[in-house]
């Protein structure tokens, strides 16, 4: 049952629905006015399930003149002439997931049918393109400009990211069928698209010169997503009542919420973001799951991880340029541009042309790290009761008990599931691999975990916050616990941290031989 009689929106993209259902609303029709009178085209890249087929409706109903839908919302005293358009919406995530590239077009026909028995009109032409701009010419011709709202753009593209030759026939596809955006300016009031990614190869973003991409505009940086204002404006009663469930404070349920669900920052200056899809979940069941990654996992971005052969301990605090990480999708030489433009890399700090990205928050980090081993490293073991097993030995300063746990775990490894990067040409295994797993089962259970951390004479392999320590870890390959744990001690990697309170370092010496642990040594302990 929803708390207080209040139903909430999470999974709802209908914005008629949404209001019928009264359904709990952070208002953002201030912005959509704004949106809908300052730009001719636009383009907004979000991440998936964070409420940008929610923003196409809202458009949609604005633009035909729902006054009654809006009632109560900012936009009302803002609008005072609710003129009605034709508007042409087209959902392109029902493209995903087509086994054939005439599966696609057969569904670009099913769409333009759906906009034919919505306007009465008839969409005449051979290919989707062709009858696109048909019916927008008939609709300008029987009296009115038109609005086209494209959903989820690049939909049909990200199932075909691994294959040059594939992607280049749907981007073809979809090339057609967007022509008429240029083609057919005179006959448009507005044309709004949203996507993950930015595919410049196509008519949609080569052709037209003013297409506004407002993805990193400060002014846009919250039209998609919760901002703390909102929480704890709009949602305040449900935080209390969450809290109460739980049995904490207020200010503690909210500590929790933003550590798992808050951090999404998509432009210098912008507010920090809650994930909507994932808060307005948490708020409706009481319980703080990872819901994002429950709701569909990204079969596209750990293909091209494997692809672009991507070293996740590069991803840690990453430092870059804007050309590095907003980037046409089909330039990418790294995963980066991806990792960014899909929600698993965002903006944390920036300074002087340089941006610091990282994950967002505790359940992408935590997802992203479950779906890497699975996916790229290929360990189909269970890793759930040893990463909780883990957590609570090192709870209880039970160092070795946390480390021999490890070196079964390690060993268990089927030798064909260690993943393909965990090889030299000579068949031996890279030292990095062990440090990536490492580094992966830490971030499970604990987000304040990094690697290749600086300090004055190098980089430390894995530093981890606890409640009562900090954990400063090196990692060796056939060489000695001994060895690593005198690089801690001489290069100063513990220095960082030892003002905060105890320090416990660890030397970790793997085997090449066994696969897993073969010795450790602890400096610190309790």
């Amino acid at each position: 049952m929803e708390p207080l009689g209040r139903i909430y929106s999470a999974g709802i993209a209908d914005f008629a629905n949404l209001r019928q259902m009264k359904c709990i609303y952070a208002d953002k029709t201030d912005l959509v006015y704004r949106l809908a009178n300052e730009c001719r085209y636009a383009f907004l890249s979000r991440p998936r399930r964070f409420g940008k087929s929610l923003l196409c409706s809202t458009l949609k109903y604005y633009f035909q003149g729902r006054k009654d839908l809006f009632a109560g919302c900012a936009i009302e005293s803002l609008e005072k002439e609710w003129a009605e358009y034709p508007v042409l919406h087209f959902d392109l995530s029902a493209c995903k997931n087509k086994e054939t590239i005439e599966q696609i077009t057969s569904e670009l026909h099913d769409q333009m049918n759906r906009c034919e028995r919505q306007t009465g009109l008839k969409a005449e032409g051979d290919t989707p393109g062709q009858r696109l701009k048909n019916l927008t010419e008939s609709l300008y011709n029987a009296g009115k400009q038109v609005v086209l709202i494209f959903d989820e753009y690049d939909a049909p593209l990200l199932d075909y990211l691994h294959s040059d030759d594939e992607l280049e026939r749907v981007r073809r596809i979809m090339q057609e069928f967007y022509q008429p955006v240029k083609i057919c300016d005179q006959y448009l009031r507005f044309c709004f698209i949203t996507g993950i990614t930015k595919f410049s190869h196509l008519s949609i973003f080569s052709t037209l010169n003013n297409l506004r991409n407002i993805s990193m505009e400060q002014a846009y940086s919250s039209i998609c997503g919760i901002t703390a204002r909102e929480l704890d404006t709009t949602f305040a009663p449900d935080v209390q009542l969450m809290a109460e469930r739980n049995g904490c404070s207020v200010e503690e349920m909210r500590a929790k919420l933003k550590l798992k669900y808050d951090g999404y920052r998509f432009c210098i200056g912008g507010e920090d973001i809650y994930n909507p899809f994932s808060l307005t979940s948490a708020l409706r069941s009481g319980n703080l799951e990872n819901y994002w990654f429950s709701s569909g996992t990204p079969t596209f971005l750990f293909r091209q991880m494997q692809r672009f052969g991507t070293d996740i301990l590069s991803l840690d605090r990453l430092e870059a340029s804007a050309e590095d990480f907003d980037v046409p999708t089909e330039s990418m030489q790294t995963i980066l541009p991806l990792l960014y433009q899909s929600g698993y890399l965002t903006i944390k700090e920036a300074a002087d042309g340089i941006y610091t990205l990282d994950y967002p928050n505790a359940e992408v980090r935590v997802g992203f790290m479950k779906n890497f081993l699975q996916q790229v490293m290929h360990i189909t073991v269970g890793t759930g009761s040893t990463v909780i097993k883990v957590y609570h030995r090192l709870s209880a300063h039970d160092i070795d008990g946390a480390m021999g746990l490890l070196r079964s775990f390690f060993a268990g490894i089927p030798y064909l599931d260690r993943g393909e990067g965990a090889l030299d040409a000579d068949g031996r295994l890279y030292e990095q691999h062990f440090e990536q797993l490492m580094y992966v089962i830490f971030s499970l259970f604990n987000d304040r975990v990094r690697t290749q951390v600086k300090s004055a004479c190098g980089r430390s392999d894995i530093v981890m916050r606890m409640p009562d320590a900090t954990y400063v870890m090196e990692i060796k390959l056939d060489g000695s616990a001994a060895e690593a744990l005198r690089q801690i001690g001489g290069k100063g990697y513990a220095v960082p941290y030892e003002a905060d309170g105890r320090v416990v370092k660890i030397g970790v010496n793997f085997s090449s031989k066994t696969r897993t642990i073969e010795n450790w040594q602890v400096e610190g302990g309790w």
